[in-house]
C-alpha cells in the first residue's frame, strides 16, 4: 500500500501525477543521503580511526554500533516529540544538531566522548528521517506521493554507492576526520534550503491522538514484520560493518582497493533494493523469505571462501543486490500494518533496522576479537540471516490465514 493509499478517501480518483516532482524533494533526498553515508562511512576507516585513537578495530566498530542505538532510541522518541513542532523547523533543528555532532568527532581525541556525539549525532537523524518522508510527502501532494517517497529514499541508496565509499577513500587518502568535516558542512548548508523550500504548516500538524497512535502499535503482524526488520540488517550489516578487515587481512586485498569493493557493494544494493521493491508489490511474502534464505547462502558462502579474493569481493557485491532488498516490502508491511499511525510505524521500522545493526555490529565485534577473526563478523551474520526465515514465514502464515477468513 502506497502512502497515496493511505491517504485517498475512498472512492475518489488518483490525481494525475505531476511531470516534475517539488524540488524540495530533492533537497530532502541529499539529507538522506547524508545521514546513510554517517552511519556506514565508519566501516570503510575503522583501521585508521582504531591507529589514531588506540582502540582495536572492534572497539572502533562501537561507532556503529552507539549510532544504531542512537537511533533505535531516537526514531519512535522523536516521531512523538515532534508531533506538535512543525516540520520544517524540525528538519532545520536535526540538520544543525547532525552539523555539530560531526564537528565533535572530527576535533575530538577521547574515545568515549566520540562515542557520545555519534550517539547524540543519531538522535538528529532519526528526527529527520522520520519527518522527511512525511513532509516529501505533503510537498509532492497525493498524487505523486509515492514517487517523491522513492526519492528521499534512493538519496539513502546512494549513500552506499558513493558517500561511503568517496569517505573511505578520502579517509585513507588524507585523515580519516576529513568525512566527517565535509558531512558537517554539507548539513549545514542544507539548512537554508530546508528553510527555504519546505513550506510552513503550522496549522498541519499531527491530529491524531497520541493514544490511538500508540494503541495502533499493538498489531501482531507490525512486531513480525518489526523482528524482520532487525533480523535483515543485522545478517547483513554483521559482515558489512567489519569488511575492512575481512578484505584486508582475510581475502589478502590492498587497502587501497577496500573503496572499490564498497561500490560494488553499494551499486548492489541500490539494484536490490529497486527490484526488491517491484517484486515485493507483487508477492511481497513469497519475496522477503526468498531474499532471506538467499542471504543466508551468500553470508555462508562468504564464511567458507573468505580466503580467496576474487569470489570473496563476488559475494560482497551479491550480499549488497541480495541482503537488503527486502527493506522497502518490510517498511511497506509496517506502513500497512501500523494503522492509524503510519509515521510511526515508519520510525519504529527504522528503529527495528539500527536495533539489528546495533545488535549485528556489537555481536560481530566479539567475534572479530575471537578466534574466529576475521570470518566471525559473516558467521554471525549468517545466524541473522538464518533468524530472518522465523518472523517471514509467520507473517506468511498469518496474512494467509487472514484472507481465508475473510480479513484483510
Amino acid at each position: 500500500m502506497t502512502s497515496d493509499q493511505l491517504t485517498r478517501p475512498a472512492g475518489a480518483a488518483a490525481p494525475a501525477a505531476p511531470v516534475r516532482l517539488p524540488f524540495v524533494v530533492y533537497v530532502l533526498a541529499v539529507g538522506t543521503f547524508l545521514m546513510l553515508t554517517t552511519e556506514f562511512v565508519v566501516a570503510g576507516l575503522l583501521p585508521e580511526i582504531a591507529g589514531d585513537l588506540r582502540v582495536s578495530v572492534a572497539q572502533a566498530g562501537l561507532l556503529i554500533t552507539v549510532f544504531a542505538a542512537g537511533m533505535i532510541v531516537g526514531a519512535p522518541t522523536m516521531a512523538l516529540l515532534t508531533r506538535r513542532i512543525p516540520r520544517r523547523l524540525t528538519l532545520m533543528i536535526a540538520l544543525a544538531v547532525f552539523a555539530v555532532g560531526h564537528v565533535v568527532v572530527a576535533l575530538e581525541d577521547s574515545f568515549p566522548l566520540l562515542l557520545g556525539a555519534r550517539f547524540v549525532t543519531a538522535w538528529a537523524t532519526g528526527a529527520f528521517w522520520s519527518v522527511a518522508s512525511v513532509a516529501a510527502t505533503r510537498a509532492a501532494g497525493p498524487g505523486a506521493s509515492a514517487r517523491a517517497l522513492g526519492l528521499v529514499g534512493a538519496g539513502g541508496m546512494l549513500a552506499n554507492v558513493l558517500g561511503v565509499p568517496l569517505g573511505a577513500f578520502t579517509g585513507q587518502l588524507s585523515d580519516w576526520r576529513g568525512p566527517f568535516w565535509a558531512l558537517a558542512a554539507l548539513a549545514l548548508a542544507a539548512v537554508p534550503l530546508i528553510a527555504r523550500h519546505v513550506p510552513r504548516e503550522e496549522g498541519d500538524l499531527q491530529s491524531v491522538p497520541l493514544r490511538s497512535e500508540l494503541g495502533a502499535m499493538w498489531s501482531r503482524r507490525l512486531w513480525l514484520v518489526l523482528a524482520a526488520c532487525a533480523t535483515t540488517t543485522g545478517g547483513v550489516l554483521s559482515a558489512y560493518s567489519y569488511i575492512s578487515p575481512l578484505l584486508t587481512d582475510r581475502a589478502g586485498i590492498a587497502s587501497a582497493w577496500v573503496p572499490l569493493v564498497l561500490v560494488g557493494f553499494g551499486v548492489g544494493s541500490l539494484i536490490g533494493t529497486i527490484v526488491g521493491g517491484r517484486l515485493g508489490d507483487v508477492r511481497p511474502h513469497a519475496t522477503t523469505i526468498a531474499i532471506a534464505g538467499s542471504t543466508t547462502v551468500v553470508l555462508l558462502a562468504i564464511c567458507l571462501l573468505s580466503a580467496h579474493p576474487v569470489p570473496t569481493v563476488l559475494l560482497v557485491v551479491l550480499l549488497g543486490l541480495l541482503g537488503l532488498s527486502a527493506n522497502p516490502v518490510l517498511s511497506a508491511l509496517a506502513v500497512r500494518f501500523s494503522g492509524v499511525a503510519p509515521t510511526l510505524g515508519v520510525a519504529m521500522s527504522v528503529s527495528a533496522y539500527n536495533l539489528g545493526t546495533a545488535a549485528g555490529s556489537w555481536i560481530a565485534g566479539h567475534a572479530l576479537d575471537s578466534e574466529l577473526g576475521a570470518t566471525g563478523p559473516a558467521l554471525v551474520g549468517t545466524g541473522f540471516a538464518v533468524l530472518t526465515l522465523v518472523p517471514t514465514i509467520a507473517i506468511a502464515r498469518r496474512q494467509r490465514s487472514s484472507l481465508s477468513a475473510g480479513r484483510p
